[in-house]
């Protein structure tokens, strides 16, 4: 009876943050626009799903993703697994030694991307209006590699307790520096694809392992160390679909370029 309550009381508060919404799309219907919505029922049955999907999907997050997150950051980062293939017990861990997070991070980063329903809607749209030339499977793996790489970077960041603002000012210099020579019609999207890694399927595993992290290695503060991860995998996606894209108009460019003929010395 108590799992069937806290579900009850989720649907509630679900209904709560989703009224705004719900009251600003009919206000402007019926009092700015002043139409009828066309295919009322649908609207409401598709309003009555939202409302279920995210609340069951909340009660998931708090009963799976976010401690199986937080499991697996301190089992990979327990004393006795990490010095198990050690010579001496009491050797002093280094950066070197948590190879397995790293290996973890990149893991779930380029899997829970692959997976997010906000990604998997822009590629879809990205596709349509480009007419093709934006391959879908292309934006989201190109996405998943630079979320990969970001939070294993951060989770770096956490092991070796660097300051957060290092990351940032280096990766956007380089954000910007790209944004200049990529083709600019990738560029809002790449800046759109940052966005949307970090949503309902990322964040909290990410969270979850940022804060586990934290939490079980030495010196490390749970508050000031263990959040910051998920601006990782908002800032490296950007990067790696520009670099995507500059490396297929290279290629492209390389095919269209004639080849030289010595016999003739035409190109």
């Amino acid at each position: 009876m108590s799992f069937i309550t806290e579900i009850v009381f989720v649907i509630f508060a679900t209904i709560k943050d989703v009224l705004p919404i719900v009251l600003i799309i009919f206000g402007f219907q019926f009092v700015i626009i002043k139409k009828p919505i066309a295919n009322l029922k649908q609207v409401v049955i598709g309003m009555i799903y939202v409302i279920l999907g995210l609340s069951f999907f909340l009660v998931g997050l708090e009963k799976a993703l976010f401690p199986m997150g937080k499991l697996m950051a301190q089992q990979l980062t327990a004393p006795e697994f990490i010095r198990s293939g050690m010579e001496t017990m009491n050797a002093v861990l280094d950066w070197s030694d948590y190879t397995w997070v790293y290996v973890f991070a990149a893991a779930i980063g380029f899997s829970t991307t692959i997976a997010e329903p906000s990604l998997i809607a822009v590629s879809i749209k990205a596709n349509e209006v480009s007419g093709g030339s934006i391959g879908m499977w292309g934006l989201r793996i190109s996405v998943a590699i630079g979320v990969a790489v970001g939070i294993t970077l951060g989770s770096f960041r956490i092991v070796t307790g660097t300051p957060i603002h290092y990351f940032m000012i280096v990766g956007y210099i380089i954000v910007v520096i790209q944004t200049f020579f990529a083709p600019k019609i990738i560029v809002g999207l790449a800046y759109d694809s940052g966005g949307v890694t970090t949503s309902t399927v990322t964040v909290p595993l990410v969270a979850a392992l940022g804060l586990g992290l934290a939490s079980t290695i030495p010196g490390r503060s749970t508050l000031i160390d263990g959040f910051g991860l998920i601006a990782f995998a908002s800032l490296f996606p950007i990067m790696s679909v520009m670099l995507y894209a500059q490396l297929s108009e290279l290629v492209s460019h390389r095919k269209k370029k004639p080849i030289y003929d010595r016999d003739t010395g035409e190109g």
